[in-house]
């Protein structure tokens, strides 16, 4: 019998948003405090190995008892006479503070409620447009705790909720992550799997349910891997999709398993508006009293077609089992992928490079095949051992050619340890994307000093690191150290502003004493930086930046009075005052560096 789960994600966009907010802080490898011994043979002491001996501890003495006294020792004194786990040294980190898990003081609240789970976050809410008008698309559990629905205006949404978060809805986007949703599926839990609607997927579980113990398992397991990914999910499972789609999207628990044959009697309480009927159907049905499908179950199909469409009676025979719907699956391409065995392992670098180049051939042939280009390669070679050696190379923009690709793989013949031999070896284009006709008018028009940008890149990151290349592109902010940002290689950022700037900005502003000024518009006369005195000559200026209030409330009122100074013998200085001279509120009037001409 055929079984048909629906996955139903009820805040895919505003979870989407909330993912790419993440903050990626990578956590600090974790340090010994203590170096492990460097005899094999530490004696018949019982200090674990790696350190954590103290003098004073009692396991320490020399004339310890053995640990299973101890513990009858301990075992034997009164309950409020035993000593803590710290107070016996086997615990090195700070105890945690008793008061400090205690709820606060507003106990009305619920910690599952929606407001307090989104503390610390204005409200959200995505809005598209319609006709002429703006409507809310999506909301955050915060915001439909506060009033805000699917379908209302974003003016009136903002009207009741003044600090409301409001963003453009992406669909594309959305759909994007919906298909990398039925790939996975289809790699992880069932071979079909497709897209239902803008929120949910279609699972055929037919005969794949017992492999990961029963139905129930597989949904837990599925729901599990949602909520690790930052998704709130909810998974249905009936006899078919439409039944399972309209419990997923209507039903109350997180994981509904309806029994086969059973699927009429879990559709009976359901709304009209779970069989995905258009909303002129759900008007004429709430016209003649209708608003259950078990309203519709018994009524006979021809003056149902009348009243109601036909697409209402389709998508009721669909539900119920009585019309076939079919899941147009998903396909999950295999990457464009050669290998070779050898009937006699190598080792020698020039061998693997031959192998290479030979593999690189077969891969450029299907890559145009099929009008791919490669941006990652990955090559990967068995040991005589079992051991698996893999090398990976990138690209910056879609690539197929052959002596290019195999100029980057040799960079990385060296990292790989043939040990007793290689005799196996596999080329995988792990990414890739459409190429289409390479343009040979530079060749034919006889330009032999024409560079290849994208090339050069490639091979200037494989010799020095990706992350060793960048440019500099401009950032939308007035406040000169948030105006510029690295780029990728190849990107074209934005125009720069017609401001002057430095050549050359310090990453920090750094402080000048001993500066000789006029306020409240004078520019410095002399200064000293980095213990050296400077006489300025000239100086132009000044040029007033005002904080960035919206980012933090010590930038309200916050003033920057730059000034652009030539000392003496011809160095050129960028310089700074905190304050307008005139508020105290607007700064200090402390003098800072902040960047050099030339």
């Amino acid at each position: 019998m055929r079984r048909v789960a629906s996955l139903f994600l009820p805040q895919l966009a505003i979870e989407r948003l909330r993912r790419q907010e993440r903050p990626s802080i990578s956590r600090p490898e974790a340090r010994r405090r203590f170096e492990p011994p460097v005899d094999d043979d530490p004696g018949a002491c019982s200090v674990p190995r790696g350190g954590g001996w103290r003098p004073g501890a009692r396991w320490a003495r020399d004339d310890a008892c053995t640990r299973g006294a101890v513990e009858a020792e301990i075992a034997a004194l009164p309950a409020h006479r035993q000593p803590s786990i710290r107070e016996l040294g086997r615990r090195s980190e700070a105890a945690e503070h008793p008061f400090r898990r205690m709820p606060d003081g507003d106990a009305c609240v619920s910690e599952q409620s929606p407001v307090v789970k989104a503390q610390g976050r204005r409200p959200l809410v995505l809005v598209d447009v319609v006709g002429r008008r703006q409507e809310v698309a999506a909301a955050c559990p915060a915001a439909l705790a506060l009033g805000i629905g699917v379908g209302m205006a974003a003016t009136h949404a903002r009207v009741l909720v003044s600090d409301l978060d409001v963003r453009p809805a992406d669909r594309e986007a959305d759909a994007h992550l919906l298909e990398r949703l039925a790939l996975r599926a289809v790699r992880s839990w069932t071979p079909v799997a497709s897209v239902s609607g803008h929120d949910g997927l279609w699972l055929d579980l037919t005969g794949v349910a017992h492999l990961f113990g029963d139905e129930e398992r597989l949904c837990r397991r599925i729901v599990a891997f949602c909520r690790r990914a930052g998704f709130t999910a909810r998974v249905a499972v009936a006899d078919t999709p439409g039944a399972a789609h309209a419990i997923a999207r209507y039903g109350t628990e997180p994981i509904s398993l309806v029994p086969p044959v059973q699927t009429a009697e879990a559709l009976l309480p359901l709304p009209l508006a779970a069989l995905r009927v258009p909303n002129d159907a759900l008007t004429a049905a709430r016209r003649f009293g209708l608003e259950r499908i078990g309203d519709l179950i018994s009524m006979p199909r021809g003056p149902l077609a009348r009243r109601l469409g036909l697409v209402t009676v389709e998508r009721l025979d669909e539900a119920l089992g009585r019309t076939p719907e079919p899941i147009v699956p998903v396909v999950d391409e295999a990457p464009p992928a050669v290998e070779r065995r050898l009937l006699e392992p190598i080792g020698a670098a020039e061998q693997i490079g031959q192998v290479m180049a030979d593999l690189l051939d077969e891969l450029v042939e299907l890559l145009r095949a099929r009008g791919l280009g490669a941006r990652a390669l990955q090559f990967a070679c068995d040991r005589v051992d079992g051991a698996e050696q893999k090398v990976s190379i990138g690209t910056s923009r879609p690539n197929r050619d052959p002596k290019h690709l195999l100029r980057l793989l040799s960079m990385r013949i060296e990292r790989l340890d043939p040990g007793l031999g290689l005799e196996k070896f596999a080329l995988t284009a792990t990414h890739t994307e459409p190429l289409g006709a390479t343009s040979l008018a530079t060749i034919l028009a006889g330009d032999a000093q024409a560079v290849d940008v994208p090339k050069l890149v490639d091979t200037l990151a494989g010799r020095a690191g990706r992350d060793a290349l960048f440019r500099i592109g401009s950032v939308e902010s007035h406040v000169p150290e948030r105006a510029v940002a690295r780029a990728a290689p190849l990107a074209r950022p934005d125009g720069w502003p017609a401001w002057r700037r430095p050549a050359r900005l310090l990453a920090r502003p750094e402080l000048l004493a001993q500066v000789v000024a006029l306020l409240p518009d004078q520019p410095p006369r002399r200064f000293e930086w980095r213990g050296q005195i400077y006489r300025v000559a000239n100086a132009d200026g000044p040029e007033r930046i005002h904080g960035e209030w919206w980012r933090s409330k010590n930038e309200v009122w916050g003033v920057r009075d730059y000034f652009c100074l030539e000392d003496v013998s011809g160095q050129r200085f960028w310089v700074f005052r905190r304050g307008d001279g005139v508020d105290a509120a607007t700064g200090n009037l402390s003098w800072w560096l902040h960047g050099v001409f030339g």
